[in-house]
């Protein structure tokens, strides 16, 4: 089924009753090309390019629990390509291309809303670093413009300016960034998967690999064996887990990053802005909620709960750079669980054994990177080639001293 306004014109008035379910629930094949672990937005997505684009056909995608349940579903929904390094900043682009194009390649609407994010200035030496960081994107085929502090006032009139501390003096403006429905993505990812041939099988969790001589030959489920010529892992916080079932030691720290949104409020932020002092990033739903979070809780956890210092932490942020924000009620907060790889970049490589391939260490940086990590993915699994905007995301840039230490962009385990 194709989705369009004719089509829901038609089902309004014929009382909705031809609409069908957006994917199928099958039960497990006995052997596939490639397994996916991971129902989330890079599993899908990787899912969604196998057999969209490199043509694969005997792909299943296992969730241990259901499709929109993990991280895909607990973050505050940012994209943009805002980087400095050339290990990143040509994945992150690729990366807001396909957001600039997602709608109309799933037939789906993810509310795909390019409002653009503001990255404040607080000093010279930042302004030095922003300018920097501003003319990379631009070589590398991303827009970038640096405002002075009467633009940004233009914009956001009601920013704590004349802070004693953290005078606003400026910002770095992406235009083409914004925010996707984090929801909408999972779904629209998997409609589309499901479409072309995927099996998408939720409620079925992996409690081992089969390995033999040197070579992965599927994956022990909850419900059964499930044989694969290649695995591809896409788990994000619970990377270390999964992996450790294959004798694998990842250079990836779990830790808690919260979230929270507040009460439905009128229009009043027009874009993303962020907090360079502090570490505090905000941006406004459609439904009127501000969608705001900071630092991670600083232990290491698989727990999805965070703790009140950091709630602290990241209000006190929000009151430092808007103090109207004071005023609004929170809603609710949640946490989800982030894989933090040791230089703050992710990972999509080829583990040492045959057929097991592995996607991960995403930070903060996950949401944003959905679109292009599923592609580098699909394009890793069926070519056993690195995709050239990711060749720098290899395992051995650990063993070899070659980290993509993006400062600022992918925060450090060992920084908390």
């Amino acid at each position: 089924m194709r989705y369009s306004g004719f089509k829901v014109i038609k089902e309004a008035l014929t009382g909705h009753k031809g609409w069908k379910p957006a994917w199928r629930d099958p039960e497990p094949k006995a052997h596939y090309d490639v397994v996916v672990i991971g129902g989330g937005g890079h599993g899908l997505a990787t899912a969604h390019y196998l057999a969209k684009v490199y043509g694969q056909r005997k792909v299943a995608v296992i969730e241990k629990g259901w499709i929109g349940g993990g991280n895909v579903g607990r973050n505050t929904t940012i994209i943009r390509s805002n980087y400095l390094l050339d290990g990143n900043e040509p994945f992150y682009e690729f990366s807001l291309k396909l957001w600039e194009g997602l709608e109309q390649d799933l037939n789906y609407n993810a509310m795909v809303s390019q409002r653009g994010i503001i990255n404040l200035i607080h000093s010279d030496a930042q302004r030095d670093a922003f300018t920097r960081r501003g003319n990379a994107m631009i070589l590398n085929g991303a827009d970038a413009e640096l405002l002075d502090a009467e633009q940004v006032r233009r914009e956001y009139p009601y920013l704590n300016f004349n802070d004693a501390r953290f005078p606003i003096k400026g910002g770095l403006a992406q235009r083409r960034g914004g925010t996707v429905r984090h929801d909408a993505v999972a779904w629209g990812y998997a409609r589309s998967a499901d479409s072309h041939g995927v099996d998408i099988i939720q409620n079925c969790e992996v409690t081992g690999f089969r390995v033999e001589n040197g070579k992965c030959l599927g994956v022990e489920t909850s419900k059964g064996f499930i044989g694969a010529g290649k695995v591809g892992c896409a788990v994000a916080g619970n990377s270390g887990r999964l992996m450790g079932m294959a004798d694998m030691r990842l250079p990836i720290e779990s830790h808690v990053l919260q979230a929270f949104v507040s009460e439905g409020l009128k229009p009043l932020l027009p874009g993303v802005i962020t907090f360079g002092a502090g570490h505090f990033y905000v941006s406004q739903s459609d439904k009127g909620g501000l969608v705001f979070g900071g630092d991670l809780d600083g232990y290491n956890s698989y727990a999805q709960r965070g703790n009140l210092p950091v709630v602290e932490d990241v209000c006190e942020g929000g009151m430092a750079l808007m103090p109207m924000i004071g005023r609004a009620r929170l809603l609710r907060m949640w946490g989800g669980i982030m894989d933090m790889s040791m230089d703050g970049s992710p990972i999509i490589d080829q583990t040492h054994i045959d057929g097991l391939y592995f996607n991960g260490g995403w930070c903060y940086g996950g949401f944003k990177a959905t679109p292009a990590s599923g592609y580098c993915f699909a394009h890793l699994l069926a070519k056993d080639a690195p995709h050239p905007t990711a060749t720098a995301y290899r395992f051995d840039r650990f063993r070899t001293g070659r980290m993509i230490d993006e400062k600022g962009m992918g925060n450090q385990p060992n920084l908390h």
